[in-house]
């Protein structure tokens, strides 16, 4: 649906470290940037963006592509939808498509559709505050509270009419089908079949993803919600566009300020993230009145190691703020703390004072959690010894889950001043701990690894996306992936030198056994070797990788665009992503002249790879002997033949 000369020049204009930089905070390390991994949860940092290859790749849990892919994996975009970001995001032009019908709609993927319904009703609702009852009730709340038409914009505020049925009669007339309306949470179906606006009648507050699409809304009466049993906030139900687990309210507002000023600011609410980002702080996100998660904890931190949570100064905002501490700790965050006056909220604070006084009262309030945690509850213990034992202990718990050692030997010396305590007995108590929290963590990490185990070989039994085949092996061939398993690591090293080396010339000496008058590239000297010998792969995906490589190469492409290529398929697009990072993350350690390299390891690694062939053979045939099913004298003579064949292979490559 675009063509290819505009799809060239977006791939021309895209700077990866810019369009990943929007998401997650990159930090320059030599020619390439380090980040913490956005795709699994990670305190030191292994995802590493390589400008220059125009690829990203994560040592840690292996995922790795191009812009594209990351937009894609990360955003949950379609491709289509990838390439018009980049595209608007490089001010690239791409040729109109014309309105979406229903029928063109209802093909899209699922979550692609939902993200559509979404972005409709995002519309719907601010353009109800433009006239009528939205004007006079829904824009009239929001200047009460003292936003301004700027502020009211750019959050993207809005109003769902009082009629129960608006919303869904506008979307039904654009032809939006109904499912959709029911999955987004937009609609509640009853058990009759009826339906009817979720949010009528209530203030929209837009919920964005980190790259800005809207993925759910918060709507809030403004009715005596008490006295009529009603919820004061009602917010959008869980779908595969919106985890309130994964999200932080005001992030994609806040994410370029944060990055910038080191420093996230944690509140509750909507409001008190909008007032403060009207008054000029503008590095504040919420938790939209959840308790905070382990994901949102990972999401400040691919931007920040620095997090200070400002609560209310009730007894609700305190309690909330101890429960969140921990979570925080544990993530790898430095945190701080600040409690306002009693009986106001960041959205009251902000409004009753001004940016530089806001400022201020942050820097000279804010405790770390230590101060904070020990003075609140002090004040609870009122001089009792037991009480204070049990602070202390409980102090120490949190302190254990503090990953970085030298951050828990600061906060062990703090607190062993503080309750003139023997140093040496509160570091050994908090390294008890943290072992306890790092078993649990090890038995979680465990039960994940086991799923995902078991959900990859799910994957392999069944299909192999971008690759030239439909199934990893035929029915009736024996499952022996134990001994696939060997061959695995070789041939991932002859993808790395294909991809990394592809176009290199072999020019080996004239008394070399692999000595040719016309030098040829190591990608056609290993395809003659598996040409020559009737060679497949057994990694169904490293075998797609391979047929793809050289039917681009054949084109007469070059080995940079073969490789651009290939990394944008996909399934097969991470094989070729590692192969080119894990090359990269050990080239200080290979010689600056890479020819003396090549010329020994590429033939040495097809001869081994070869070797393991044969011993996997040998396999075959002991298991063919034992049962009895074949003519046993004919592989005791091939067995003989492949034994004469691996000396040979032995002594070539310099093996007793």
């Amino acid at each position: 649906m675009i063509a290819q000369e505009t799809i060239d020049k977006i791939n021309d204009a895209v700077r990866i470290e810019e369009v990943l930089g929007d998401f997650i905070s990159l930090k320059r390390r030599g020619a390439n940037y380090l980040a913490c991994c956005p795709f699994h949860n990670e305190k030191t940092p292994s995802f590493t963006v390589s400008p220059t290859k125009g690829f990203y790749y994560c040592f840690g849990c292996k995922k790795g592509g191009n812009a594209v892919t990351f937009l894609r994996e990360h955003e949950n975009m379609s491709y289509m939808e990838a390439m018009e970001y980049l595209a608007k995001k490089y001010h690239i032009e791409i040729e109109n498509r014309g309105e979406l019908s229903a029928e063109e709609i209802a093909a899209r993927q699922k979550s692609e559709s939902l993200h559509i319904v979404t972005d409709f009703a995002q519309n719907f609702f601010v353009s109800q505050l433009e006239s009528g009852e939205g004007r006079a009730v829904g824009y009239q709340y929001f200047k009460s509270r003292g936003l301004e038409d700027e502020t009211i914009r750019k959050f993207g505020l809005g109003w769902c009419p009082s009629g129960k049925h608006s919303l869904l009669d506008a979307a039904r007339a654009e032809g939006f089908k109904d499912e959709f309306l029911v999955d987004t949470g937009l609609e509640v179906k009853l058990e009759d079949g009826t339906m009817y606006d979720r949010f009528h009648e209530r203030a929209i507050f837009p919920i964005h993803s980190v790259s800005g699409r809207v993925i759910g809304f918060g709507g809030r009466t403004l009715k005596d919600h008490k006295a009529l049993g009603l919820g004061k906030y009602v917010n959008s139900p869980e779908s595969e566009i919106y985890n309130k687990r994964k999200t932080l309210y005001g992030l994609w507002q806040a994410k370029s300020q944060i990055a910038k000023e080191d420093k996230c600011i944690l509140t509750e609410g909507y409001l008190d993230v909008i007032s403060m980002h009207q008054l000029g702080l503008t590095n504040v996100v919420a938790s939209s009145g959840t308790s905070l998660t382990e994901e949102q904890v990972a999401l400040i931190r691919r931007f920040t190691p620095n997090v200070t949570i400002i609560y209310d100064g009730d007894w609700a905002g305190i309690h909330a703020a101890i429960r969140g501490i921990g979570l925080v700790l544990e993530g790898g965050l430095n945190v701080k703390v600040v409690l306002l006056p009693d009986g106001m909220d960041p959205d009251d604070f902000a409004k009753s004072h001004t940016l530089e006084e806001v400022r201020n009262f942050i820097s000279e309030n804010e405790k770390d959690f230590i101060s904070f945690k020990t003075d609140l509850m002090m004040q609870e213990a009122a001089g009792d010894p037991l009480k204070t034992a049990d602070i202390i202990n409980e102090i120490i718990l949190t302190i254990a889950l503090i990953p970085d050692p030298v951050k828990r030997a600061v906060y062990a010396d703090a607190l062993s001043k503080r309750f003139e305590l023997d140093k040496n007995m509160v570091l050994g108590q908090i390294g008890a701990g943290h072992e306890k929290s790092l078993e649990a963590r090890s038995r979680e990490q465990e039960a994940v690894r086991r799923q995902n185990q078991r959900q990859e070989q799910i994957r392999r039994s069944v299909s192999v996306p971008g690759a030239d085949m439909t199934v990893l092996r035929p029915a009736s061939e024996p499952q022996k992936r134990g001994e696939d398993l060997l061959l695995e690591p070789i041939e991932k090293g002859i993808i790395d030198f294909i991809i990394n080396y592809g176009d290199k010339l072999l020019t080996f000496d004239p008394d070399s056994d692999y000595f040719v008058e016309k030098p040829e590239t190591v990608a056609t000297f290993i395809n003659n070797f598996f040409s020559e010998n009737s060679i497949t792969m057994s990694n169904p995906l490293l075998q797609g990788v391979y047929d793809k490589y050289f039917s681009l190469i054949g084109t007469g492409l070059s080995q940079d665009e073969t490789v651009r290529r290939i990394v944008a398929e996909d399934g097969i697009g991470p094989v070729a992503v590692q192969a080119t990072m894990s090359r990269e993350s050990i080239a200080s350690g290979l010689p600056s002249n890479e020819t003396p390299m090549l010329l020994r390891e590429v033939p040495q690694a097809l001869l081994l790879y070869y070797l393991r062939r044969l011993d996997k053979r040998l396999a075959d045939i002991r298991e063919a002997i034992r049962s009895g099913e074949s003519d046993a004298m004919k592989l005791l003579m091939e067995t003989r033949e492949i034994n004469e064949t691996r000396q040979i292979i032995n002594k070539k490559i310099g093996r007793i």
